[in-house]
Protein backbone atom coordinates (compact mmCIF):
# COMPACT_ATOMS: atom_id res chain seq x y z
CA UNK A 1 0.00 0.00 0.00
CA UNK A 2 1.17 3.53 -0.72
CA UNK A 3 2.61 5.45 2.20
CA UNK A 4 1.90 9.10 2.99
CA UNK A 5 4.45 9.92 0.29
CA UNK A 6 1.62 9.44 -2.19
CA UNK A 7 0.31 12.83 -1.17
CA UNK A 8 3.33 14.44 -2.83
CA UNK A 9 3.46 12.27 -5.93
CA UNK A 10 1.46 14.61 -8.13
CA UNK A 11 3.20 17.55 -9.76
CA UNK A 12 3.28 20.89 -8.00
CA UNK A 13 0.23 22.95 -8.86
CA UNK A 14 -1.77 19.94 -9.98
CA UNK A 15 -4.31 19.22 -7.27
CA UNK A 16 -5.33 15.66 -6.53
CA UNK A 17 -8.54 14.25 -5.07
CA UNK A 18 -8.23 12.78 -1.60
CA UNK A 19 -8.65 9.18 -2.72
CA UNK A 20 -5.33 9.39 -4.56
CA UNK A 21 -3.48 10.53 -1.46
CA UNK A 22 -5.01 7.70 0.57
CA UNK A 23 -5.56 4.87 -1.91
CA UNK A 24 -8.23 2.31 -1.19
CA UNK A 25 -6.91 -0.31 -3.59
CA UNK A 26 -3.88 -2.48 -3.00
CA UNK A 27 -3.73 -5.11 -5.72
CA UNK A 28 -0.26 -3.82 -6.62
CA UNK A 29 1.30 -2.43 -3.46
CA UNK A 30 4.27 -0.19 -3.91
CA UNK A 31 6.26 2.68 -2.48
CA UNK A 32 6.77 5.96 -4.28
CA UNK A 33 9.39 8.65 -3.81
CA UNK A 34 10.07 11.84 -5.73
CA UNK A 35 13.53 13.34 -5.83
CA UNK A 36 13.26 17.05 -5.20
CA UNK A 37 13.87 19.86 -7.69
CA UNK A 38 15.44 18.83 -11.01
CA UNK A 39 16.60 15.34 -10.13
CA UNK A 40 15.13 12.20 -11.67
CA UNK A 41 11.65 11.08 -10.76
CA UNK A 42 11.94 7.61 -9.29
CA UNK A 43 9.31 5.01 -8.63
CA UNK A 44 9.83 1.73 -6.83
CA UNK A 45 7.32 -1.10 -6.89
CA UNK A 46 7.54 -3.98 -4.45
CA UNK A 47 7.44 -6.21 -7.53
CA UNK A 48 7.56 -5.40 -11.25
CA UNK A 49 4.19 -5.17 -12.96
CA UNK A 50 3.44 -8.38 -14.87
CA UNK A 51 3.66 -8.50 -18.65
CA UNK A 52 0.48 -7.44 -20.40
CA UNK A 53 -1.19 -9.81 -22.84
CA UNK A 54 -3.26 -8.35 -25.66
CA UNK A 55 -4.61 -11.56 -27.09
CA UNK A 56 -1.60 -13.25 -28.70
CA UNK A 57 0.61 -10.21 -28.12
CA UNK A 58 2.80 -10.10 -25.01
CA UNK A 59 4.09 -6.71 -23.84
CA UNK A 60 6.98 -6.76 -21.38
CA UNK A 61 5.87 -3.36 -20.06
CA UNK A 62 2.13 -2.67 -19.57
CA UNK A 63 2.37 0.69 -21.34
CA UNK A 64 0.47 1.89 -24.41
CA UNK A 65 0.96 5.09 -26.41
CA UNK A 66 -2.50 6.57 -26.94
CA UNK A 67 -3.44 7.57 -30.48
CA UNK A 68 -3.40 11.36 -30.89
CA UNK A 69 -4.47 13.07 -34.11
CA UNK A 70 -1.58 14.81 -35.80
CA UNK A 71 0.90 13.46 -33.23
CA UNK A 72 1.30 9.68 -33.22
CA UNK A 73 2.36 9.28 -36.82
CA UNK A 74 5.14 6.89 -37.78
CA UNK A 75 7.80 9.51 -37.00
CA UNK A 76 6.70 10.08 -33.41
CA UNK A 77 6.10 6.39 -32.74
CA UNK A 78 9.54 5.52 -34.05
CA UNK A 79 11.07 8.24 -31.89
CA UNK A 80 9.33 6.94 -28.75
CA UNK A 81 10.45 3.39 -29.49
CA UNK A 82 14.03 4.54 -30.08
CA UNK A 83 14.09 6.36 -26.77
CA UNK A 84 12.84 3.30 -24.94
CA UNK A 85 15.22 0.86 -26.63
CA UNK A 86 18.19 3.21 -26.24
CA UNK A 87 17.77 3.07 -22.48
CA UNK A 88 16.84 -0.60 -22.11
CA UNK A 89 19.18 -2.02 -24.73
CA UNK A 90 16.40 -4.33 -25.89
CA UNK A 91 13.47 -4.06 -28.27
CA UNK A 92 10.54 -1.86 -27.27
CA UNK A 93 8.48 -3.29 -24.42
CA UNK A 94 5.24 -1.34 -24.88
CA UNK A 95 2.59 -0.83 -27.56
CA UNK A 96 2.67 2.22 -29.82
CA UNK A 97 -0.62 3.00 -31.56
CA UNK A 98 -0.95 5.00 -34.77
CA UNK A 99 -3.29 7.95 -35.27
CA UNK A 100 -6.99 7.15 -35.41
CA UNK A 101 -8.24 6.39 -38.91
CA UNK A 102 -11.86 6.10 -39.97
CA UNK A 103 -13.26 2.83 -41.25
CA UNK A 104 -15.00 4.41 -44.22
CA UNK A 105 -11.92 6.38 -45.30
CA UNK A 106 -9.82 3.24 -45.09
CA UNK A 107 -12.24 1.14 -47.14
CA UNK A 108 -12.51 3.89 -49.74
CA UNK A 109 -8.70 4.15 -49.82
CA UNK A 110 -8.52 7.82 -48.99
CA UNK A 111 -4.89 8.80 -49.80
CA UNK A 112 -4.35 10.67 -46.54
CA UNK A 113 -5.66 7.71 -44.56
CA UNK A 114 -3.41 5.24 -46.36
CA UNK A 115 -0.48 7.55 -45.62
CA UNK A 116 -1.44 7.61 -41.93
CA UNK A 117 -1.26 3.82 -41.62
CA UNK A 118 2.42 3.81 -42.55
CA UNK A 119 4.54 1.72 -40.18
CA UNK A 120 8.31 1.60 -39.87
CA UNK A 121 9.96 -1.71 -40.81
CA UNK A 122 11.00 -2.38 -37.19
CA UNK A 123 7.56 -1.64 -35.69
CA UNK A 124 6.31 -4.82 -34.06
CA UNK A 125 3.53 -5.15 -33.23
CA UNK A 126 1.87 -2.71 -35.62
CA UNK A 127 -1.11 -1.14 -33.86
CA UNK A 128 -3.91 0.74 -35.61
CA UNK A 129 -6.86 2.60 -34.10
CA UNK A 130 -10.16 2.58 -35.96
CA UNK A 131 -13.08 5.00 -35.68
CA UNK A 132 -16.37 3.52 -36.79
CA UNK A 133 -20.14 3.69 -36.24
CA UNK A 134 -21.47 1.11 -38.70
CA UNK A 135 -21.13 -2.67 -38.23
CA UNK A 136 -20.99 -3.31 -41.98
CA UNK A 137 -18.28 -0.74 -42.66
CA UNK A 138 -16.41 -2.00 -39.60
CA UNK A 139 -16.35 -5.52 -40.97
CA UNK A 140 -15.16 -4.33 -44.38
CA UNK A 141 -12.38 -2.23 -42.87
CA UNK A 142 -11.14 -5.00 -40.58
CA UNK A 143 -11.17 -7.54 -43.44
CA UNK A 144 -9.12 -5.10 -45.50
CA UNK A 145 -6.61 -4.70 -42.66
CA UNK A 146 -6.34 -8.47 -42.36
CA UNK A 147 -6.23 -9.28 -46.08
CA UNK A 148 -3.60 -6.65 -46.83
CA UNK A 149 -1.60 -7.24 -43.63
CA UNK A 150 -1.85 -3.60 -42.57
CA UNK A 151 -1.64 -4.15 -38.80
CA UNK A 152 -1.17 -6.74 -36.06
CA UNK A 153 -3.62 -5.18 -33.61
CA UNK A 154 -6.76 -3.05 -33.93
CA UNK A 155 -8.02 -0.71 -31.24
CA UNK A 156 -11.51 0.75 -31.60
CA UNK A 157 -12.18 4.37 -30.65
CA UNK A 158 -15.36 5.10 -28.70
CA UNK A 159 -13.88 7.91 -26.66
CA UNK A 160 -13.56 10.92 -28.96
CA UNK A 161 -15.32 13.92 -27.32
CA UNK A 162 -14.99 16.34 -30.25
CA UNK A 163 -18.37 18.03 -30.88
CA UNK A 164 -18.32 17.41 -34.65
CA UNK A 165 -18.06 13.67 -33.84
CA UNK A 166 -20.51 13.35 -30.94
CA UNK A 167 -23.03 15.61 -32.71
CA UNK A 168 -23.44 12.81 -35.25
CA UNK A 169 -23.54 10.04 -32.64
CA UNK A 170 -19.94 8.89 -33.00
CA UNK A 171 -17.04 8.64 -30.59
CA UNK A 172 -17.94 8.93 -26.91
CA UNK A 173 -21.64 9.22 -27.74
CA UNK A 174 -21.96 5.77 -29.32
CA UNK A 175 -21.61 3.41 -26.31
CA UNK A 176 -24.91 4.82 -25.03
CA UNK A 177 -26.53 2.77 -27.81
CA UNK A 178 -25.69 -0.57 -26.21
CA UNK A 179 -26.96 -2.92 -28.91
CA UNK A 180 -25.37 -0.96 -31.74
CA UNK A 181 -22.10 -0.82 -29.80
CA UNK A 182 -22.26 -4.61 -29.35
CA UNK A 183 -22.90 -5.15 -33.06
CA UNK A 184 -19.89 -3.01 -34.04
CA UNK A 185 -17.49 -4.80 -31.68
CA UNK A 186 -18.87 -8.19 -32.77
CA UNK A 187 -18.39 -7.28 -36.45
CA UNK A 188 -14.77 -6.30 -35.85
CA UNK A 189 -13.96 -9.41 -33.82
CA UNK A 190 -15.48 -11.79 -36.34
CA UNK A 191 -13.75 -10.11 -39.29
CA UNK A 192 -10.39 -10.18 -37.50
CA UNK A 193 -10.64 -13.71 -36.14
CA UNK A 194 -9.44 -15.64 -39.25
CA UNK A 195 -6.21 -13.60 -39.27
CA UNK A 196 -5.73 -13.83 -35.52
CA UNK A 197 -5.75 -10.03 -35.09
CA UNK A 198 -6.73 -9.00 -31.55
CA UNK A 199 -9.40 -6.32 -31.09
CA UNK A 200 -9.35 -3.91 -28.16
CA UNK A 201 -11.82 -1.15 -27.28
CA UNK A 202 -11.26 2.28 -25.74
CA UNK A 203 -14.03 4.45 -24.29
CA UNK A 204 -14.79 7.12 -21.69
CA UNK A 205 -16.78 7.07 -18.47
CA UNK A 206 -19.77 8.24 -20.43
CA UNK A 207 -21.46 11.22 -22.02
CA UNK A 208 -21.75 13.31 -18.86
CA UNK A 209 -22.28 12.93 -15.11
CA UNK A 210 -25.86 11.75 -15.68
CA UNK A 211 -25.10 9.26 -18.42
CA UNK A 212 -22.29 6.86 -17.52
CA UNK A 213 -21.73 4.06 -20.01
CA UNK A 214 -18.34 2.56 -19.14
CA UNK A 215 -19.50 -0.42 -17.08
CA UNK A 216 -21.93 -1.57 -19.77
CA UNK A 217 -19.39 -0.85 -22.50
CA UNK A 218 -16.70 -2.89 -20.75
CA UNK A 219 -19.03 -5.82 -20.13
CA UNK A 220 -20.35 -5.78 -23.70
CA UNK A 221 -16.91 -5.44 -25.32
CA UNK A 222 -15.56 -8.40 -23.36
CA UNK A 223 -18.64 -10.50 -24.13
CA UNK A 224 -18.32 -9.76 -27.85
CA UNK A 225 -14.68 -10.89 -27.99
CA UNK A 226 -12.51 -7.83 -27.34
CA UNK A 227 -9.29 -9.02 -25.69
CA UNK A 228 -8.73 -5.86 -23.61
CA UNK A 229 -10.50 -2.61 -22.80
CA UNK A 230 -9.20 0.85 -21.93
CA UNK A 231 -10.95 3.62 -20.03
CA UNK A 232 -10.16 7.32 -20.30
CA UNK A 233 -11.43 8.29 -16.88
CA UNK A 234 -13.31 11.40 -17.96
CA UNK A 235 -16.74 11.94 -19.47
CA UNK A 236 -17.17 13.45 -22.90
CA UNK A 237 -18.51 16.58 -21.19
CA UNK A 238 -15.19 17.00 -19.37
CA UNK A 239 -13.24 16.68 -22.63
CA UNK A 240 -9.65 17.05 -21.31
CA UNK A 241 -10.41 19.40 -18.43
CA UNK A 242 -10.31 18.83 -14.71
CA UNK A 243 -8.97 15.66 -13.16
CA UNK A 244 -9.42 12.11 -14.41
CA UNK A 245 -11.52 10.02 -12.02
CA UNK A 246 -9.28 7.03 -11.39
CA UNK A 247 -11.88 5.54 -9.03
CA UNK A 248 -13.95 4.70 -12.12
CA UNK A 249 -11.03 2.69 -13.51
CA UNK A 250 -11.08 0.68 -10.30
CA UNK A 251 -14.84 0.18 -10.64
CA UNK A 252 -14.43 -1.03 -14.20
CA UNK A 253 -11.66 -3.41 -13.16
CA UNK A 254 -13.92 -4.89 -10.49
CA UNK A 255 -16.83 -5.10 -12.97
CA UNK A 256 -14.92 -6.68 -15.87
CA UNK A 257 -12.67 -9.57 -14.90
CA UNK A 258 -12.46 -11.58 -18.12
CA UNK A 259 -10.01 -9.33 -19.99
CA UNK A 260 -7.28 -6.82 -19.07
CA UNK A 261 -8.46 -3.33 -18.12
CA UNK A 262 -6.18 -0.41 -18.97
CA UNK A 263 -6.33 3.04 -17.39
CA UNK A 264 -5.94 6.37 -19.17
CA UNK A 265 -5.94 9.94 -17.90
CA UNK A 266 -3.49 12.23 -16.06
CA UNK A 267 -0.36 10.11 -16.43
CA UNK A 268 2.38 12.68 -16.76
CA UNK A 269 5.32 10.80 -15.25
CA UNK A 270 6.36 7.32 -14.16
CA UNK A 271 5.02 7.79 -10.65
CA UNK A 272 1.58 8.59 -12.02
CA UNK A 273 1.57 5.29 -13.90
CA UNK A 274 2.67 3.26 -10.90
CA UNK A 275 0.23 5.06 -8.64
CA UNK A 276 -2.67 4.44 -11.01
CA UNK A 277 -1.88 0.74 -11.16
CA UNK A 278 -1.48 0.51 -7.38
CA UNK A 279 -4.74 2.31 -6.63
CA UNK A 280 -7.02 0.89 -9.29
CA UNK A 281 -5.63 -2.60 -9.91
CA UNK A 282 -5.65 -1.89 -13.64
CA UNK A 283 -3.52 -4.12 -15.85
CA UNK A 284 -1.73 -1.39 -17.75
CA UNK A 285 -1.68 2.30 -18.59
CA UNK A 286 -2.44 4.28 -21.74
CA UNK A 287 -0.46 7.52 -22.03
CA UNK A 288 -1.37 10.43 -24.28
CA UNK A 289 -0.69 14.09 -23.51
CA UNK A 290 2.02 13.28 -20.97
CA UNK A 291 4.47 12.35 -23.72
CA UNK A 292 4.08 15.54 -25.76
CA UNK A 293 7.58 16.90 -26.18
CA UNK A 294 8.82 14.00 -24.04
CA UNK A 295 9.16 10.85 -26.17
CA UNK A 296 11.69 9.57 -23.62
CA UNK A 297 8.78 9.23 -21.14
CA UNK A 298 8.26 5.67 -22.41
CA UNK A 299 11.77 4.72 -21.30
CA UNK A 300 10.92 6.07 -17.84
CA UNK A 301 7.57 4.25 -17.77
CA UNK A 302 9.01 0.94 -18.94
CA UNK A 303 11.81 1.16 -16.38
CA UNK A 304 9.48 2.02 -13.52
CA UNK A 305 6.98 -0.74 -14.26
CA UNK A 306 9.53 -3.49 -14.98
CA UNK A 307 11.84 -2.73 -12.07
CA UNK A 308 14.72 -1.46 -14.23
CA UNK A 309 16.90 1.54 -13.27
CA UNK A 310 15.35 4.89 -14.12
CA UNK A 311 16.95 6.82 -16.98
CA UNK A 312 18.55 10.17 -16.24
CA UNK A 313 16.42 13.11 -17.44
CA UNK A 314 17.89 14.76 -20.55
CA UNK A 315 19.85 17.99 -20.61
CA UNK A 316 18.80 20.72 -23.01
CA UNK A 317 21.45 19.53 -25.45
CA UNK A 318 20.04 16.01 -25.34
CA UNK A 319 16.52 17.37 -25.83
CA UNK A 320 17.83 19.24 -28.88
CA UNK A 321 19.22 15.98 -30.26
CA UNK A 322 15.83 14.29 -29.83
CA UNK A 323 14.07 17.23 -31.43
CA UNK A 324 16.48 17.08 -34.38
CA UNK A 325 15.82 13.34 -34.78
CA UNK A 326 12.08 14.05 -34.71
CA UNK A 327 12.53 16.56 -37.53
CA UNK A 328 14.51 14.05 -39.58
CA UNK A 329 11.81 11.37 -39.16
CA UNK A 330 8.99 13.79 -40.00
CA UNK A 331 10.82 14.94 -43.12
CA UNK A 332 11.22 11.32 -44.19
CA UNK A 333 7.50 10.64 -43.65
CA UNK A 334 5.90 13.85 -44.94
CA UNK A 335 8.64 15.41 -47.05
CA UNK A 336 10.91 18.20 -45.83
CA UNK A 337 8.48 21.11 -46.19
CA UNK A 338 5.45 19.51 -44.58
CA UNK A 339 7.56 17.67 -42.04
CA UNK A 340 9.17 20.84 -40.71
CA UNK A 341 5.81 22.59 -40.58
CA UNK A 342 4.46 19.67 -38.60
CA UNK A 343 7.39 19.90 -36.17
CA UNK A 344 6.52 23.48 -35.20
CA UNK A 345 3.66 22.50 -32.90
CA UNK A 346 6.03 20.33 -30.87
CA UNK A 347 8.52 23.14 -30.09
CA UNK A 348 6.81 24.56 -27.01
CA UNK A 349 6.39 21.06 -25.56
CA UNK A 350 10.04 20.17 -26.04
CA UNK A 351 11.33 23.44 -24.58
CA UNK A 352 8.86 23.74 -21.71
CA UNK A 353 10.58 24.91 -18.53
CA UNK A 354 13.98 25.46 -20.13
CA UNK A 355 15.59 28.94 -20.09
CA UNK A 356 15.23 29.67 -23.79
CA UNK A 357 14.73 33.30 -24.81
CA UNK A 358 11.48 34.41 -26.42
CA UNK A 359 13.16 35.43 -29.69
CA UNK A 360 14.78 32.02 -30.13
CA UNK A 361 11.54 30.26 -29.20
CA UNK A 362 9.70 32.27 -31.84
CA UNK A 363 12.28 31.43 -34.49
CA UNK A 364 12.06 27.73 -33.64
CA UNK A 365 8.27 27.89 -33.86
CA UNK A 366 8.58 29.15 -37.44
CA UNK A 367 11.38 26.85 -38.62
CA UNK A 368 11.08 25.62 -42.20
CA UNK A 369 14.39 23.91 -43.09
CA UNK A 370 16.63 21.35 -41.42
CA UNK A 371 19.68 23.58 -41.86
CA UNK A 372 17.82 26.45 -40.20
CA UNK A 373 16.81 24.12 -37.38
CA UNK A 374 20.43 23.07 -36.87
CA UNK A 375 21.56 26.70 -36.65
CA UNK A 376 18.90 27.51 -34.07
CA UNK A 377 19.50 24.41 -31.95
CA UNK A 378 23.21 25.23 -31.84
CA UNK A 379 22.30 28.44 -30.00
CA UNK A 380 20.89 26.52 -27.03
CA UNK A 381 22.92 26.05 -23.86
CA UNK A 382 23.63 22.34 -24.18
CA UNK A 383 24.42 21.73 -20.50
CA UNK A 384 21.20 23.05 -18.90
CA UNK A 385 19.72 20.23 -16.78
CA UNK A 386 16.14 19.08 -17.14
CA UNK A 387 14.03 21.57 -15.15
CA UNK A 388 11.41 20.80 -12.53
CA UNK A 389 9.09 23.21 -14.38
CA UNK A 390 9.00 20.78 -17.30
CA UNK A 391 7.12 18.23 -15.21
CA UNK A 392 3.34 18.03 -14.82
CA UNK A 393 0.33 18.29 -17.13
CA UNK A 394 0.78 19.36 -20.72
CA UNK A 395 -1.22 19.46 -23.91
CA UNK A 396 -4.76 20.56 -24.44
CA UNK A 397 -7.04 20.85 -21.45
CA UNK A 398 -9.78 23.28 -22.39
CA UNK A 399 -13.07 23.63 -20.57
CA UNK A 400 -15.93 21.25 -19.90
CA UNK A 401 -19.11 21.76 -21.87
CA UNK A 402 -22.43 20.29 -22.85
CA UNK A 403 -22.01 17.36 -25.23
CA UNK A 404 -23.47 17.89 -28.69
CA UNK A 405 -25.71 14.92 -29.58
CA UNK A 406 -28.13 14.06 -32.37
CA UNK A 407 -31.75 14.99 -31.69
CA UNK A 408 -33.40 12.34 -29.51
CA UNK A 409 -30.13 10.43 -29.01
CA UNK A 410 -30.84 9.70 -25.35
CA UNK A 411 -34.40 8.46 -25.92
CA UNK A 412 -33.63 4.80 -26.59
CA UNK A 413 -30.34 3.15 -25.63
CA UNK A 414 -31.45 -0.07 -27.39
CA UNK A 415 -31.84 1.58 -30.81
CA UNK A 416 -29.54 -0.03 -33.41
CA UNK A 417 -29.99 2.59 -36.11
CA UNK A 418 -26.62 3.66 -37.50
CA UNK A 419 -26.33 7.40 -36.82
CA UNK A 420 -26.77 9.37 -40.01
CA UNK A 421 -23.71 11.23 -41.21
CA UNK A 422 -21.43 9.87 -38.49
CA UNK A 423 -19.51 7.51 -40.78
CA UNK A 424 -17.07 10.24 -41.73
CA UNK A 425 -14.88 9.74 -44.77
CA UNK A 426 -11.76 11.42 -43.48
CA UNK A 427 -9.33 10.55 -40.71
CA UNK A 428 -7.24 12.20 -38.05
CA UNK A 429 -9.74 13.10 -35.34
Amino acid sequence: MCSDACASVRSAGNSSPAYRAKPAYSSRPGSFTRVAHNGPVTTTLDAPAPALRIGPLALRAPVVLAPMAGITNVAFRQLCREQETRHSGTEAAGLYVCEMVTARALVERHPDTLHMVTFAPQEQPRSLQLYTVDPATTANAVRMIADEDLADHIDMNFGCPVPKVTRKGGGAALPYKRRLFAQIVRAAVRAAEPAGIPITVKFRIGIDAEHHTHLDAGRIAAAEGAVAIALHARTAAQRYSGTADWAEIARLKEHVTEVPVLGNGDIFDAQDAALMMAQTGCDGVVVGRGCLGRPWLFAELAAALTGAPAPTPPTLGEVADVLRRHAELLAAHHGADRGLRDLRKHMAWYLRGFPVGSALRQQLALVSHLDELDDLLNQLDQDVPFPADAQGPRGRQGSPGKVALPAGWLNDPEDVTVPEGAEIDSSGG
